[in-house]
């Protein structure tokens, strides 16, 4: 009964990605997406910027989130506090005054200043996803560790991170998916046609009078497959780890 119940749940979910890849005819590929260089930019502006978001939120959260699990920090609950309550903020809170801010720095238009504003949302919730794999980590191993006479970044980069690499690549694919699927900071900071990402360039399928369904649904196929690449290279460097 739960096999049955799985499969119909897993087919309902999966029938719309099914009409998308099957809607598009051979013309829609060729001439909207094979025979518009403009597509594969959209493609290549978001998976920058999704790998710069996933790289810079893994730099920050993960020493943070050790430092908040391990060390004896003081204002530790306030900290905590502070990471929840910012994600209560939408990212349409702070699209304009990161607009005035980044303007004035010439961070508009640019892949750093995406990144940045992707990270700002991304960042607390990887700290408070991460904090807890680092807390349930037994500190006995820290302490046999350092008996052997490794010190203090030894213990968190070969014992204590290794343990909580499955944590890390979660946090690493939603970081990623984060960035690849932000919609709001792409409007805002990417005024530039040459910087947009996939979000902002689908709308291109799209006008006051025309509706092409078809390239629409033929770019949503190009634009799923990154994220879908990313999802199972993180499944096959995780699953092992997970199996021991």
């Amino acid at each position: 009964m739960r096999t049955a119940v799985g499969f119909v749940l897993v087919a309902l979910y999966l029938l719309p990605v099914g009409v998308m890849v099957a809607y598009p005819t051979p013309e829609d590929w060729s001439s909207r997406i094979l025979g518009d260089p403009q597509v594969f930019r959209y493609v290549l502006n978001s998976f920058v910027v999704a790998s710069g978001t996933c790289v810079l939120t893994l730099v920050l959260a993960v020493p943070a989130a050790y430092a908040l699990a391990r060390l004896p920090l003081r204002g530790k609950p306030v900290l905590m506090l502070l990471m929840l309550s910012s994600l209560m903020f939408p990212a349409i809170m702070l699209a304009t005054p990161l607009f005035v801010v980044f303007s004035r720095l010439g961070l508009t238009d640019t892949y750093l200043g995406l990144i940045l504003a992707d990270t700002t949302l991304a960042l607390p919730y990887a700290i408070v996803l991460l904090r807890p794999a680092f807390a349930a980590v037994p500190r006995e191993f820290g302490e046999a560790a350092v008996i052997d006479g490794c010190s203090a970044f030894g213990v968190f980069w070969r014992v204590v991170l290794p343990l909580v690499l499955p944590g890390v690549a979660t946090v690493a694919v939603l970081a990623f998916l984060w960035g690849w699927g932000d919609l709001v900071f792409a409007l805002t900071l990417a005024t530039d046609d040459e910087m947009r990402p996939v979000t902002t360039g689908l709308w291109g399928f799209f006008g006051a009078t025309t509706s092409d369904w078809g390239g629409a649904m033929a770019f949503a196929t190009v634009a799923m497959m990154p994220p879908l690449v990313v999802f199972l290279i993180s499944q096959r460097l995780v699953g092992p780890v997970l199996a021991r």
